[in-house]
């Protein structure tokens, strides 16, 4: 049971790790853009900016997949990488099918991928929107200064 643990903590921590260089990453694409997103017309920017975050969004989430699904198959609680991929996926999500399940021996990680896919949802979903927030007021206040 501890080392089911330990590898999950690991797996989640480095999930998070790669969320926030992540995010790192496309806050400084936003940020070398400010002058270009400042210029009007705003909407069609923002709207830009929105799909930008949701193709990240789902990049991001995609990576943190991949990286329990190969744990899964290294570790060998599951068979092939289709199959640690799709229980991955559907844990991630929390989904839980069911159809696939991980051996006895190593089926605390099903809920620590579960843990880790609501923590990632969450943080995705609260700087994506603070993101567009932040975007919209700094618009709103350069339409105020040209008026």
């Amino acid at each position: 049971m501890l080392v089911q643990l330990i590898i999950g903590t690991v797996l989640l921590l480095v999930s998070i790790i790669v969320a926030g260089l992540s995010y790192w990453i496309i806050a400084y694409v936003l940020h070398r853009s400010h002058d270009w997103l400042m210029r009007s017309p705003h909407r069609p920017k923002l709207m830009l900016v929105l799909c930008v975050a949701a193709v990240w969004a789902m990049a991001q989430m995609t990576v943190a997949v991949w990286i329990w699904a190969i744990a899964f198959v290294q570790l060998g609680a599951l068979p092939t990488l289709e199959e640690a991929v799709y229980f991955a996926l559907v844990a991630f999500t929390t989904l839980g099918f069911g159809d696939v399940l991980l051996p006895e021996d190593w089926r605390l990680l099903g809920g620590l991928a579960a843990a880790n896919g609501l923590l990632n949802i969450g943080l995705v979903t609260a700087i994506l929107l603070e993101s567009l927030r932040d975007l919209r007021g700094l618009q709103i206040a350069a339409l105020d200064e040209t008026e």
